[in-house]
């Protein structure tokens, strides 16, 4: 008996020990209360435009809690998957180095890089010739941003709705270009690294939808170690856009010496916010 007691006791045992390693480890439990630069808030979205999941996580600045009225802008990360995590702590340390203003961050992840759950590669493209079959959901996505995910920051957080910015990296580039396109009012700043211009590339020189705000920006960056095409991608559309009249946005074209197709992201992000913000930063810095 004494026995047969001691197995059930160490069965018991391990089955906590396993119930507590799954809990620690599931995207839901997961948090950052350890680490300062990322703390806020998470939560998961069902979008019914996307029929999807989105993992949501969000960084809060310093002095958020403070018994205020102050509002910040919010930046919106595309794949947050890798790019969350990187880029709010970067914010941080501009903040300390630059004066940029603090911000609230806010990472879109899918939770996974496994291509069953990560479909950036749907969501991101547009219809197109050369689409490829399925590629096609960026008007779902940005139905998703604009109905859902946007409405929900800006009712739960003391977010600035007039300065919202949009990052995304290669072919989340290429969503942050399409978008500017069809909806150039829904975010003030825009940032795309290293962009994508396919599939259907001639729409991304086709005049934009209406607007009515007069100070919208779009930065482009571009390495001078990514591949020959994309560059070509970045400098035409920046030179392109930066002549015309139509132009909803100022244009930046930000060429970044040395600079890798992924890897440079995070000088892209500085560089860009710098510009975005450049009038707040000069007011702070004057003596």
């Amino acid at each position: 008996m004494k026995i047969f007691l001691t197995l059930v006791f160490g069965i018991l045992i391990s089955a906590c020990a396993s119930t507590n390693q799954t809990r620690a480890t599931t995207p839901t439990a997961q948090n950052y209360n350890h680490l300062p630069a990322l703390q806020g808030d998470y939560f998961k979205i069902n979008s019914t435009y996307v029929s999807r999941d989105f993992h949501i996580n969000v960084r809060l600045p310093q002095g958020y809690h403070a018994n205020d009225a102050t509002t910040y802008p919010v930046v919106y990360v595309l794949d947050g998957d890798s790019l969350f995590p990187l880029l709010a702590p970067t914010h941080l340390f501009l903040n300390y180095d630059e004066k940029l203003p603090e911000a609230i961050i806010v990472g879109i992840s899918y939770g996974s890089f496994d291509p069953t759950i990560n479909k950036r590669n749907i969501d991101f493209s547009a219809s197109a010739i050369d689409a490829a079959l399925g590629e096609d959901g960026a008007p779902r996505f940005l139905d998703f941003l604009k109905k859902e995910l946007i409405p929900k920051i800006e009712n739960q957080f003391r977010a600035n709705a007039a300065k919202r910015i949009l990052v995304g990296q290669s072919r989340a580039g290429y969503f942050v270009l399409w978008s500017a396109l069809e909806d150039p009012d829904l975010f003030w700043g825009r940032i795309a690294s290293n962009p994508a211009l396919t599939p259907g590339r001639a729409r991304f020189f086709e005049a934009a939808a209406n607007h009515t705000k007069k100070d919208l920006k779009v930065a482009i960056s571009s390495g001078t170690r990514d591949t020959e095409q994309r560059q070509r991608n970045a400098t035409e559309w920046g030179t392109n856009w930066s002549s015309r009249t139509d132009a909803p946005w100022a244009v930046n074209l930000i060429k970044l010496e040395g600079g890798t197709h992924a890897a440079t992201i995070g000088e892209t992000y500085r560089r860009a916010m710098l510009w975005l913000f450049e009038t707040e930063i000069a007011a702070v810095k004057v003596p």
